[in-house]
């Protein structure tokens, strides 16, 4: 009944039984070992073209280490105000980078816009001694709000980015709930669409501490080893990383853990839809819920158990954020929607 964060399950049986079987024997120390030589061969065939895959524990290393190789200290990186990066990450891209500026781009629904970076870069002071430089743009797929940029929003992006000689990066901490809901190849949403390098997440879709750094642009990878070591995320006992990496793309584990986390999300949203005195704040596009309610339902659905992340809003609303994943239990869902519909006012009450 815990909607706060995907962050607040365990492990997938399949991840975990791969940890397990990592853990017999002995291996080769810092990324020597066989699982984790295998991954470059096994994500570029994910992703249908050579990629060079570096492994670190975090989402915030698998970010700030990216925007290393992308922006110099003096270098602007272009983003959405909500991104984690520049909300969630205690200052790791600006520490990481030397210095580099987060430029943050207004945009509806979590996300920026090609017009809005093409405005902004072409006004940034390029060659101008006094003025951080254009040097990278990074989207967040899924967004925090929940949505999800197309095929074609990122494209446009992309076009902008390269066209003003900027890296573009995709922080994918949600990336598996994005390619579920469009339904298309990883490569479509990614290289093919002019991604440089993607922060492929796995921690909140059913491993223990695992993300990806993907280099699409092998240029970018050159320093990136030094960097990460530099930054504590060279594991000595790289394979129990790797095991959970190459667990997470076998099978098709990552698209399926993602495709229930959405399906809770798309049953949780239409539930709650049908609820008085409950506004939905964004389009649900993957497996986040943003939604407005008296703190009478709030203060009703915390009484019961649920839990779920809450501020306070105009008028005694709340704004919460529930969070769906790869295990969470349809029962629950339903259960979450009935205890709502319980504690609103009634339809005839508030005519």
């Amino acid at each position: 009944m815990n909607f706060a964060s995907d962050n607040v399950t365990g492990v997938s049986p399949e991840i975990m039984a791969a940890l397990a079987a990592a853990n017999e024997g002995s291996s080769m120390p810092y990324g020597a070992d066989a699982i984790s030589q295998r991954l470059n061969a096994q994500f570029s065939e994910l992703f249908e073209t050579e990629v060079v895959v570096f492994p670190v524990a975090t989402g915030s290393a698998a970010n700030a280490l990216a925007l290393s190789v992308m922006s110099p200290p003096y270098g602007a990186i272009y983003c959405h105000p909500e991104a984690h990066i520049n909300v969630d990450e205690c200052g790791a891209p600006e520490l990481y980078t030397g210095g580099a500026k987060l430029v943050l781009l207004p945009g509806v629904n979590g996300k920026i816009d090609a017009a809005t970076l093409e405005s902004t870069v072409s006004q940034a002071g390029a060659g101008v001694v006094h003025s951080v430089q254009p040097a990278a743009v990074s989207l967040t797929q899924a967004t925090e709000a929940g949505t999800v940029y197309s095929v074609t929003e990122v494209q446009a992006i992309a076009q902008v980015a390269h066209a003003h000689h900027l890296s573009l990066h995709m922080d994918g901490a949600r990336f598996a709930n994005a390619v579920v809901r469009l339904g298309c190849a990883p490569a479509d949403i990614t290289w093919r669409a002019g991604v440089d390098v993607l922060s492929f997440g796995a921690t909140k879709n059913g491993a223990m501490a695992a993300e990806a750094v993907v280099f699409f642009n092998s240029a970018l990878s050159e320093t990136f080893g030094y960097r990460r070591k530099r930054g504590g995320h060279l594991f000595s006992k790289m394979r129990f990383l790797s095991a959970q990496l190459e667990a997470y793309i076998t099978n098709d584990l990552w698209l399926k853990n993602a495709t229930h986390a959405n399906q809770m999300a798309a049953k949780l949203s239409h539930g709650l839809s049908t609820v008085p005195q409950v506004e939905l704040c964004y389009p649900v596009e993957a497996n986040e819920i943003f939604v407005r309610f008296p703190e009478a339902i709030a203060n009703g659905l915390l009484s019961q158990g649920f839990r779920f992340y809450h501020q306070p809003t105009p008028n005694h609303t709340i704004t919460a954020r529930l969070v769906t994943a790869f295990n969470t239990r349809e029962a629950d869902v339903t259960a979450f929607v009935e205890a709502a519909h319980r504690y609103a006012t009634p339809v005839e009450a508030l005519s």
